[in-house]
């Protein structure tokens, strides 16, 4: 999520604030969606999401191992869609669209 905030600041609302007067941060004005697959079908949504174009925000197996953002932008830069092992991955586009690159997969329970 925090990849899709960076490329689309606009989507944060305002900080919340509760009865007693707590800030907390600010959400996403829109909905966010979480869904559930399987290896083989991550793969295919990757690749569904290259082919149109739709810049994603991706998690590779590999980066579990790493300790900060220069490790795993290192270790992610070792792989190609090809071989990567995802794990993670969120985009942001047209729902219509957005329903066409993640055909297969389920909405997480």
């Amino acid at each position: 999520m925090s990849g899709i905030v960076a490329q689309t600041g606009e989507i944060i609302g305002e900080p919340y604030r509760d009865g007693a007067g707590n800030v907390y941060n600010p959400l996403s004005i829109q909905p966010v969606v979480v869904m559930a697959t399987d290896q083989e079908a991550l793969r295919k949504i990757h690749q569904r999401s290259l082919e149109r174009d739709i810049t994603t925000s991706l998690y590779i197996e590999e980066m579990f191992a790493t300790g900060h953002d220069v490790a795993n932008r290192q270790v992610f830069s070792e792989f190609s869609p090809d071989n990567a092992r995802v794990v993670g991955m969120a985009l942001r586009a047209d729902k219509k669209i957005v329903d066409k690159i993640t055909k297969g997969a389920k909405l997480h329970a």
